[in-house]
């Protein structure tokens, strides 16, 4: 038999714990760990074995909530750059009646380190007191100072940051080549869900390396700033070819469970907000990624030339690049974002042939 908790990748002790609270579950739990760590697959596996009373993947509740379909397992994301208090208020509605179908009800909530203040303080009394029968899961990826009130009203459970080796290992174990199973590992970030993603990308290393030559293409001018910025934005749009394909059959077999089964519009409606979140992710992922990239050729130079003229340019470079990476959770315009950033980016070329002559 499998299990509901075998997509949960590198977490052993978290996985250990989950199972034994399934027994005898609190009101709230908080899931602490970085964006693609597994927290999301265990949260989903927790709920499972809460409502279903099994981890068997095949159970007809489990694999709804594996996939985000079970009416008694709600799913909060953000709508816009954070959580809102009326997003709150729909979140304490739910939680104040139990389940449809299961004698339970889960309600995860995603990102709750992008709430906002108004809305914590909504939440506070539901958190420690949902009705009978319902429990909420919490995830953020780090624990911000708005959060500490929260969190002492949970069971706190922190996911490490997965390594290289180990999404290589379940990459090679799901059937990939070993030299293309480390290549997604590397580029990944630590983020297994990416990983399955890139594995099978053709592109990945041409896009990289776009990205790291970015520093010795620029020359001070906006003309080139432009045509790179729409050369870079071009190649992220081809990269989610996979994943639109992978929405488009996620659609079609919502459309013939609708004709056979009277699926409710709801549904198809939650698979389309679904699949333009995972798409805007993918182009934060991709844009952070390359971004990743910009500033470790800086960051080589630094290191391997030490008669740059002003070193300091590139450390200031380093830092707007950081800068530009903690905007794009902003819901920023990435066109604008990227083309400011690299029009104030030096030249590497200008260093090495003008004395340090550096943009910005």
């Amino acid at each position: 038999m499998s299990s509901i908790w075998d997509a949960v990748v590198g977490q052993t002790h978290v996985v250990d714990q989950l199972q034994r609270a399934a027994e005898h579950p609190v009101h709230a739990y908080l899931f602490v760990g970085p964006e693609g760590c597994g927290k999301e697959e265990a949260a989903r596996a927790f709920a499972a074995q809460l409502l279903a009373g099994t981890d068997d993947s095949q159970d007809r509740i489990c694999d709804m909530v594996m996939r985000g379909r079970y009416i008694d397992a709600i799913e909060v994301h953000r709508v816009g750059a954070s959580i809102s208090k009326d997003q709150a208020e729909e979140v304490i509605a739910a939680a104040s009646t139990t389940g449809h179908e299961s004698r339970r009800k889960v309600i995860i909530m995603h990102e709750l380190h992008l709430m906002q203040d108004s809305a914590v303080v909504r939440l506070l009394k539901t958190i420690e007191e949902p009705a009978d029968g319902v429990t909420l899961i919490l995830l953020t990826d780090q624990m911000v100072p708005l959060l500490v009130t929260i969190a002492s009203r949970c069971v706190q459970l922190h996911f490490a940051m997965l390594d290289e080796e180990t999404i290589v290992n379940a990459l090679v174990s799901e059937g990939f080549e070993n030299d293309a199973a480390r290549g997604a590992a590397h580029a990944a970030q630590g983020s297994m869900s990416r990983a399955r993603l890139l594995v099978n990308d053709r592109d990945l290393q041409d896009r990289l390396h776009a990205f790291a030559s970015v520093p010795r293409r620029i020359n001070g001018t906006g003309s080139v700033a432009e045509e790179i910025v729409t050369e870079l934005l071009s190649m992220i749009d081809d990269s989610a070819a996979p994943l639109i394909e992978r929405h488009e059959n996620e659609a079609s077999e919502m459309e013939e469970r609708m004709g056979q089964m009277g699926v409710r519009k709801s549904g198809k409606k939650a698979l389309e907000d679904q699949h333009k979140r995972e798409l805007r992710r993918h182009r934060t992922d991709e844009l952070r990624s390359g971004l990743v990239q910009i500033a470790a050729t800086y960051r080589d130079e630094l290191v391997n030339n030490a008669a740059l003229n002003r070193p300091t340019a590139y450390t200031d470079a380093i830092a707007r690049i950081h800068d530009a990476m903690s905007r794009l959770a902003l819901n920023v315009n990435e066109t604008v974002l990227m083309r400011d950033l690299i029009w104030s980016l030096p030249a590497l070329s200008s260093d090495a042939l003008h004395g340090g002559n550096h943009n910005g």
